[in-house]
């Protein structure tokens, strides 16, 4: 975006409408059902959560994400791990913050596709002919897992043709929420008194159980994240005017929910899962079936255009989701939280890209989930508690963004005291919700936290023994093993990839490799070395030349967000050097050499494994066995760095992080006779 990212645009508008606001947007759906589900119909119920709605989407929605929290961008960039790279450098404990953000958006992302399609594909039932001839749930389950099939089979050929669609659609769907509530806000004027704060009050304080509802108003927000997240793609500007139009929709319709309600006052609704347990039947014989409150405030004639609307809305906000979990694995894998995955860019267009094994993870999530909740109802239950944990990591991210940034002081314990309450009490208010499926969502995060975590700890303790040498001691062995002719020619041009940040510096394993393995003779030995940056889009490099046409460091700086794609930028980078004549990369064959023929090339991959000969700390081990078990599903190093694998050698290589030091064994003399 660079320098135009504050700037609105009528395009960017679009995109933002279609991108961003799906999950968001598509809540209406389902808030309002929850919040009355197995209550009676009373102003304090209707009004202050209706006040509590308003003012979530104020508090959390409005001035956290779109005011403050969208001014954190990296390069452009937004999302949970572009804020940990801003401010990763002050505290080393951030990690496990932003790793639990991007657990708990990714468990996100498996419910909110189930939720949204389910709540608008249940609106079938609403419908005269399908009330008279009683449409099963088991019908809304099988046309719910169907439309998730070929959501997910489309993933690995883009949205570059249809996603010009979703703006517009979007645009209908929230211009068709702000009618619906015009329409029916009139039938109860005073549903306006819940913009004041009075009322959200009053419903925490007074009403039976009135804390406990915020488990339920905290659906309205859900897909705050998703506006930070998406910055890249549509920019501060775009985001923070349609938010205007966006949020103004979201009112109205709840505001236009809450009027029908309230023309239904002491009425006690409740879902059929409710109506269907022996306990609650008995006790409230005069309950009222709720399908619906969403689709009952529309007029009959225009149900089933609602329902193909609301639909394509909630298919919208599942894509959005989905493509922003690729996004988000793809980011966590550059900075070395995640398994090395395959990537595939289905089109052109910049930052669409596929991940094969993460969409299949989320297919079966989600229609795990539609399968063992079946109805929408039922999800609300697990909704929620996960996200939470994702806004509180955002929070601790962002106050210590504003302490790098030499913000009032005040002001950032102001934010700290607001937002944590905020958060912990939805926190709470959420954890009610465990028991009835909230465990769920719970065990997805913690385990997608469990990957990140194992991923990380182990690169930690990888480190502590790796052991890096001097490279210009061992400059003359090289040279010499080079015109040793008595070794046979390993090949001309022998690249290693190699993680020594120093260029002086080089890991032993690969000298040990060179020269202790079966000797290597190369005409020119070349060390690659990749840093990925705290920048999104960076694409340079540098190469030393230590010896010339001997031994040469190359140095690819790579943006998070870059692809390294190492087998075509390392030729590019040698094309550009012969231009130079800085190398000559003709055979040294001299029947070759005469008729200049270029040199082969052979890329050598030190492929680790746990050696026997360790004595770990027994959690160090644990994290080491699951580490490379993970290692065993994850892309092998060539190919999760691009190279062309006809040219590349695997060469296995001991661990040994702790090794063993006292081995007990004793000698025994023969005797003599």
């Amino acid at each position: 975006m660079g320098k135009d990212i504050n700037k609105a645009t009528a395009a960017g508008l679009l995109i933002a409408l279609g991108i961003i606001y799906g999950d968001i947007g598509t809540s209406p759906l389902y808030v309002m059902n929850a919040i009355v589900n197995g209550k009676r119909i009373d102003e304090l119920l209707i009004l202050g959560s209706l006040s509590c709605i308003f003012w979530t989407l104020t508090l959390q929605t409005t001035i956290k994400y779109v005011l403050l929290t969208l001014k954190a961008d990296n390069r452009g960039e937004g999302g949970i791990f572009a804020l940990y790279t801003l401010v990763k450098r002050r505290r080393k404990w951030l990690v496990k913050a932003a790793m639990l953000g991007g657990a708990a958006l990714l468990a996100d992302g498996m419910i909110t596709p189930p939720i949204s399609v389910t709540s608008a594909v249940e609106g079938l039932k609403v419908m005269p002919y399908f009330k008279e001839h009683v449409l099963s749930q088991q019908t809304i389950v099988i046309i719910v897992i169907a439309i998730l099939v070929l959501l997910f089979l489309l993933q690995q050929f883009g949205t570059a043709s249809i996603g010009k669609l979703f703006g517009p659609i979007m645009g209908i769907w929230f211009l068709m929420l702000a009618v619906m509530g015009l329409i029916n806000i009139p039938h109860h004027w005073g549903v306006l008194k819940a913009l004041s704060p009075h009322y959200a009050i009053e419903l925490l304080v007074k009403y039976p159980q009135g804390f406990w509802l915020l488990g339920a108003v905290f659906l309205c927000t859900t897909g705050a994240e998703a506006l930070y997240s998406d910055l890249g793609h549509c920019g501060r500007g775009n985001i923070r005017v349609s938010w205007i139009f966006v949020k103004a929709c979201l009112i109205l319709t709840y505001l236009g929910q809450g009027a029908w309600l309230m023309q239904h006052n002491g009425t006690m609704f409740a879902t059929d899962e409710l109506l269907g347990t022996a306990t609650f039947a008995a006790q409230h014989p005069d309950a009222v079936l709720l399908e619906s409150v969403f689709y009952s405030i529309m007029p009959a004639w225009f149900l089933v255009i609602g329902i193909v609307i609301a639909t394509l809305a909630a298919i919208i906000a599942s894509q959005a989701l989905i493509s922003g979990s690729f996004t988000l694995v793809a980011e966590a894998m550059r900075l070395n939280l995640w398994p090395r995955l395959k990537i595939n860019y289905p089109t052109e267009e910049r930052g669409q890209l596929f991940i094969p094994a993460i969409n299949l993870l989320l297919f079966f999530g989600c229609t795990g989930i539609v399968l063992y909740f079946r109805s929408s109802g039922n999800m609300e239950a697990a909704y929620g508690l996960a996200i939470t944990l994702c806004m509180l990591a955002t929070t601790v991210l962002f106050a210590n963004y504003l302490v790098l940034h030499r913000i009032n002081e005040g002001f950032i314990y102001l934010f700290l005291i607001v937002y944590i309450t905020i958060e912990v009490s939805f926190l709470i208010a959420n954890l009610i919700k465990f028991t009835h499926g909230g465990y769920v969502t719970l065990l997805v995060g913690g385990g997608l936290f469990l990957v990140m975590f194992v991923w990380y700890r182990s690169r930690k303790i990888k480190n502590r023994y790796v052991e890096f040498v001097r490279l210009e001691h061992y400059l003359s062995m090289l040279q010499e093993l080079s015109n040793d002719m008595t070794v046979n020619k390993y090949s001309t041009h022998l690249v290693y990839l190699t993680s020594a940040n120093n260029p002086k510096e080089i890991e032993h394993k690969i000298i040990y490799s060179i020269l202790n393995r079966k000797p290597k003779r190369a005409d020119i030995y070349w060390f690659v070395h990749v840093d990925t940056l705290d920048d999104p889009y960076t694409s340079e490099y540098e190469v030393e030349t230590i010896i010339p046409n001997e031994v040469i460091r190359v140095e690819f700086r790579l943006g998070f967000r870059i692809q390294p794609r190492i087998n075509l930028m390392f030729r590019k980078v040698v094309e550009e050097m012969v231009q130079n004549k800085e190398v000559n990369i003709t055979s040294r064959y001299e029947s070759l050499q005469r008729n200049n023929v270029v040199g082969d090339f052979q890329f050598v991959v030190l492929e680790k494994y746990l050696s026997q000969d360790n004595e770990l700390p027994f959690w160090e081990r644990v994290i080491m066995r699951i580490y490379f078990l993970l290692k065993k599903w994850s892309l092998s190093e060539e190919r999760g760095f691009g190279l062309d694998q006809s040219n590349v050698l695997t060469e296995k290589f001991p661990l040994v992080v702790a090794p063993v030091t006292a081995i007990k064994l004793k000698r025994i003399y023969e005797e003599e006779e």
